[in-house]
C-alpha cells in the first residue's frame, strides 16, 4: 500500500467549503474519561501536527472534551491552520470522568460559542454543532440562538448532534443544517433514516465511533477475512465500509498515537468491490438482529 493519505477518500462540500471525507475527531486527545490532559501531552500534538501531512483536512471536536483540553490542544498545534477546516460542539457541561450533561439555554449556548472563538484563536468557527438537544429547554429557543450566531457572523455554519430525522426538519425551519453528527458503524445503522434523509437533502453526515466491527472481527468472521485479503486490519475494514456507504459520509476516526493515526488513514486507500460490501452488511445485519 502507497503512503497513507486522506484525499484518496475523496471530498465533500460543507456549504461553499469542500473537505477531504476522511477526518478526525479529537475526543481521544484528552486524559481518561474525556477528562482533563492527556497522558502523552507532545505525542497528543504530533498527532495533530501529522494530520495536513497525511492531507487531513477536517478535524471534529467539542468544548466539552477535557473539558477545553482537545481545542486548546488543536489552537497549539495548528493555528492559524490554513486550509484546515475545524468543527467543534457545544451545550454538553461536565461535572466529572464520563459525566455529559446538556445545558441548552441560550445565554449558555452563546458562552460556549464565544469561548470556543477564544480557544482556538479564530474570529469565526467554521462549523458549530449543538451537541446535544437539551430536552429542559424548548428546542426553538434552542434553534433560535444558533440562527443568531449565523447571523452575527460568530459561526459560519451549524450542525447538529446525536437527532432524529424530525428534530432535523425543525431545525431547518429556524437555521441551515449543514451536519448532522449521529453514532454509526458497520454493527449499529440504527440512525439509517437519519442518513438516508442526509443523503437525500445533501446534509454532512458525520459518524461518531466509525471504527466498530464487534464481533464480525474475530478470526473466521467476515470482517477478519476481508481484512486478510485486503492485508488490512479491522479497523481499517470498517472504515473503509462507512466510507463507501455514503457519498455524504465524514467519518472521523480518533486516536492519541500517531501510527494509529496512520493506520486509520490508510483505510482511504482500500477499495472494497461491491460484493464485499454487500457480504459485510449482510453479516452486520445477521450480528444485530440475532
Amino acid at each position: 500500500m502507497n503512503s497513507p493519505n486522506a484525499t484518496a477518500s475523496g471530498q465533500f462540500t460543507l456549504s461553499d467549503r469542500p473537505v477531504t471525507r476522511l477526518g478526525f475527531g479529537a475526543m481521544q486527545l484528552t486524559g481518561k474519561g474525556v477528562w482533563g490532559e492527556p497522558k502523552d501531552r507532545e505525542e497528543a500534538l504530533r498527532v495533530l501536527k501529522r494530520l495536513p501531512e497525511l492531507g487531513v483536512n477536517f478535524i471534529d471536536t467539542a468544548d466539552s472534551y477535557g473539558p477545553y483540553v482537545a481545542e486548546d490542544l488543536i489552537a497549539e498545534a495548528l493555528h492559524p491552520y490554513n486550509d484546515i477546516f475545524v468543527a467543534t460542539k457545544g451545550g454538553l457541561t461536565r461535572t466529572g470522568p464520563e459525566e455529559w450533561l446538556p445545558v441548552g439555554r441560550p445565554e449558555y449556548l452563546r458562552q460556549c460559542v464565544l469561548m470556543s472563538l477564544r480557544r482556538l484563536k479564530v474570529e469565526q468557527l467554521d462549523l458549530w454543532q449543538l451537541h446535544r438537544i437539551d430536552p429542559k429547554v424548548p428546542q426553538d429557543e434552542q434553534f433560535g440562538a444558533i440562527a443568531d450566531f449565523l447571523k452575527e457572523g460568530l459561526i459560519a455554519r451549524a450542525g447538529l448532534s446525536q437527532v432524529s430525522v424530525q428534530e432535523i426538519e425543525a431545525a431547518r425551519k429556524v437555521f441551515p443544517v449543514t451536519t448532522v453528527q449521529n453514532r454509526y458503524n458497520l454493527i449499529d445503522q440504527a440512525d439509517e433514516a437519519v442518513l438516508d434523509y442526509c443523503d437525500r437533502q445533501g446534509i454532512g453526515f458525520i459518524p461518531w465511533f466509525p471504527l466498530a466491527s464487534g464481533d464480525l472481527a474475530k478470526p473466521g468472521q467476515m470482517v477478519d477475512a476481508i481484512a486478510k485479503a485486503h492485508g488490512a486490519s479491522a479497523g481499517q475494514v470498517a472504515l473503509a465500509w462507512v466510507l463507501k456507504r455514503s457519498p455524504n459520509m465524514l467519518p472521523i476516526p480518533g486516536t492519541s498515537q500517531v501510527s494509529h493515526l496512520e493506520e486509520n488513514v490508510a483505510a482511504a486507500q482500500i477499495e472494497l468491490s461491491d460484493e464485499e460490501f454487500q457480504q459485510l452488511d449482510k453479516a452486520a445485519y445477521s450480528v444485530s438482529s440475532a
